[in-house]
């Protein structure tokens, strides 16, 4: 009697663990766990754009305050609005 108490109690475990991950999966592909999925995606790619514009952001600014002072110690502004032919951050084979 024993035995057959313990399979079962095996069986319901087993049976509850199963259903849980079938229910997971069906609510996966419904329109509002897809939605969720979507929402998900939409919102790392805004972060990763938010970044993306900072660095952009961050280096103008560094530009533009280099050709302030340039410009406020009277030099020479050619070098500095040309473009950097040896530039470790452009990619080979791509024109800026």
């Amino acid at each position: 009697m024993l035995k057959r108490m313990i399979w079962v109690g095996i069986g319901i475990a087993v049976g509850v663990v199963v259903v849980r991950k079938l229910t997971k999966a069906a609510e996966s592909v419904t329109p509002g766990g897809v939605a969720e999925r979507v929402g998900g995606a939409g919102a790392e790619m805004r972060d990763s754009l938010k970044a993306f514009w900072a660095d952009v952001s961050e280096a103008k600014q560094a530009k533009e305050a280099e050709l302030f002072d340039a410009i406020e110690r009277g030099e020479d502004l050619t070098p500095l609005l040309a473009e950097d032919e040896d530039d470790d951050r452009a990619l080979p084979g791509r024109q800026y």
